[in-house]
């Protein structure tokens, strides 16, 4: 094996793949050039390149990367690479190729819009005929010929017929009778092979046909001086082969008068026109007309920023120099970066020699500081941060002993709530409270008072978090002991129902005067106490400003009543009571503002009227399915796992 195939094996290795394919397409690509019949291939070519381009980069960056980067400094200046001469390379190449792209696309528009002002041109002419006094249409015919459009169309033919006679223009015209069946039309017309642009129009006795040649001088006129212009047959059927028409090309493009001539490259972009088919009237072709506009970027600028016109030129030149202010910026940025990389390396290696020492247990270590620049201000911040660590870790030990703290205060708080449901013959209870944080400010309890009633309460504490579980905890401590106490105790006010002597305002009425007197002014709570007495099925309740309780009854809801404000907040408050009977299948629900007030991210919030609508569609289910969905309707609302407020809920069904 020879020295030259083991260094072609050799390059193939390392290439791999995809990186021969992306050679193989590359030279293929610069081969092809611009040559019309391989615009396919050649297209195909540069897709290929698009595809395994990235891949051949990110081989060569990984065969590099422990050769160039593995310095610090070396690393910086490959960063300076990327962040500024990156983007240039970028906005070079999309500047180039979006460039390319309009600057082709305007060529090819400035020359089908030529032609479709032509073509309009033609229709305003066989118009303007239609329109005629039916005894001077010749006349006027041949008059507007001569005078206006002979010379936009050459080799223009036309023939109008009424009441049996023909008159033609010129008089030797050999253009045909369309065949029956035409309606008024207008565009590019193929017949015989060859295209033609027409116009075809009727009169109240006959029609009129324009016709002209789609021929190299008539191209050549509509867009001068803009470069090549090739037109061929093209077909849309398949298995019709394209096939080139004699109708010869354009002018060629002229060569480029910049001095830069590197940068004024040939641009080349293509449009399809359909034709109507002669011999088919009312059908088009499978067969159209392909143009191929090949031109220079100064050429079709020069067409948009007409030099006659200053204030076009002007723009031109404004936007040449805002490139070129561009480039140099960013080229200043590069050199400003890479004279800076030496400075941050030097700090960048002292804070690492001082982080191995702060590893190794040294918090004495200083940085030797010099200069005023952020750098500076870098290593007096290392320098403090030293300094400080010492009290960090300190604070560290007291955040984990207050999180431990927290994490039991969770524990006790949950012992408050009850633990078992009290069991009655005619009224079953569930609840339910989900906190916000780890304690919560909801409370809700229920005690039986005797052997046939049994007291429900829930409350919502002002705030959040151990403040709020504190005033819960005093909440529940005060009403336990209430509801133990001796009857003669509760008794004496309130008039509510006496079965055990209990009055719902009185005990209210204590528990604001026990927590207004040990909390302060900001700490309160609202508050729903109720008694339930199985004899007689009934409910009496006093609602301290809480939110109003439902009652659902055969699929229809009320609100019961607020008896008085909130508690602890004022001495003199006075409360009321309320009582309702129950029947069977009634549904108490009781719930704090943690279930209508969360807020979606629209800022609406789920409502209580959500809630009722909710308990009127699914009251009659079992008490946890109501419960289960209350609270995943109101996670749905919310689509946040993360709960804004505490929420609790207590139900009570009557048997």
């Amino acid at each position: 094996m020879s020295k030259r195939q083991t260094n072609v094996r050799a390059a193939v290795k390392q290439l791999g793949p995809p990186g021969v394919a992306f050679v193989v397409f590359a030279f293929l690509y610069l081969t092809l050039g611009f040559s019309l019949s391989h615009q396919a291939l050649r297209l195909l070519s540069l897709i290929g390149m698009l595809v395994f381009g990235p891949w051949m980069i990110v081989r060569l960056l990984r065969r590099i990367k422990g050769h160039l980067i593995w310095s610090l400094r070396n690393r910086l200046l490959v960063t300076y690479l990327f962040i500024a001469g990156v983007p240039i390379l970028l906005i070079a190449a999309l500047a180039y190729v979006a460039g390319s792209a309009l600057v082709s696309q305007l060529a090819v528009y400035m020359v089908t819009s030529q032609l479709d002002r032509r073509i309009e041109t033609l229709t305003s002419f066989t118009d303007t005929v239609v329109r005629t006094d039916p005894t001077n249409r010749p006349l006027v015919m041949e008059r507007l010929l001569d005078l206006i459009y002979i010379d936009r169309f050459p080799g223009i033919e036309v023939l109008l017929r009424e009441y049996g006679g023909e008159t033609r223009y010129p008089e030797d015209a050999k253009i045909a009778a369309p065949l029956p069946g035409w309606q008024p039309v207008h565009g590019v017309l193929v017949r015989g092979g060859k295209f033609y642009i027409w116009s075809y129009a009727k009169t109240p006795a006959g029609d009129v046909t324009a016709m002209a040649p789609l021929t190299n001088e008539f191209l050549a006129e509509l867009v001068p001086h803009l470069g090549q212009v090739d037109v061929m047959a093209a077909s849309t059927d398949e298995g019709v082969a394209r096939e080139t028409r004699d109708i010869p090309a354009g002018a060629p493009v002229p060569p480029s008068k910049s001095r830069f001539s590197r940068f004024d490259p040939s641009v080349q972009w293509f449009a399809y026109l359909e034709a109507d088919d002669w011999d088919h009237p009312g059908k088009r072709t499978g067969e159209g007309l392909l143009i191929a506009v090949r031109s220079r970027v100064s050429l079709v600028l020069a067409e948009v920023f007409s030099r006659k016109d200053a204030l076009q030129s002007t723009l031109l030149v404004l936007l040449l120099i805002g490139f070129g202010i561009f480039v140099i910026v960013e080229i200043t940025s590069v050199i400003i970066g890479i004279g800076f990389a030496r400075t941050i390396t030097g700090a960048v290696h002292r804070l690492y020699e001082s982080t191995q020492l702060v590893i190794a247990g040294d918090f004495s270590h200083r940085i030797k500081v010099s200069g005023s620049d952020q750098l500076a201000e870098l290593s007096k911040s290392f320098n403090r941060m030293t300094e400080h660590l010492q009290e960090l870790l300190v604070v560290a030990k007291e955040k984990e002993r207050l999180e431990s703290e927290i994490e039991i205060a969770r524990e006790v708080q949950s012992q408050l709530f009850p633990r078992a449901t009290p069991e009655l013959r005619t009224l079953r209870i569930r609840a339910v409270c989900q906190p916000a944080r780890l304690v919560s400010g909801d409370y809700y309890d229920f005690e039986m008072v005797g052997d046939s009633e049994v007291a429900l309460a829930i409350a919502d504490v002002a705030g959040k978090g151990i403040s709020a579980a504190l005033l819960m905890a005093a909440l529940q401590s005060s009403l336990r002991v209430q509801l133990q106490a001796p009857v003669e105790v509760m008794a004496g006010g309130g008039g509510g129902f006496r079965g055990s002597g209990l009055s719902t305002s009185r005990l209210v009425a204590n528990l604001n005067q026990q927590l207004y007197s040990m909390t302060s002014a900001e700490k309160y709570a609202t508050f729903c106490l109720g008694i339930y007495a199985e004899p007689a099925s009934t409910f009496t309740y006093t609602n301290a400003g809480h939110l109003s309780p439902l009652l659902v009854r055969n699929g229809s809801v009320e609100r019961l009543d607020v008896n008085g404000t909130v508690v602890g907040a004022f001495s003199f408050a006075e409360y009321g009571e309320s009582r309702v009977g129950l029947r069977s299948g009634d549904l108490l629900v009781f719930y704090t503002d943690g279930v209508t007030e969360p807020e979606n991210e629209y800022g609406e919030m789920f409502g209580e009227d959500r809630l009722i609508d909710l308990l009127m569609r699914h009251g009659s289910r079992d008490e946890d399915e109501i419960i289960r969905l209350v609270l995943d309707s109101v996670k749905q609302w919310t689509a946040s796992e993360e709960l804004q407020d505490d929420m609790t809920l207590l139900l009570a069904r009557r048997l």
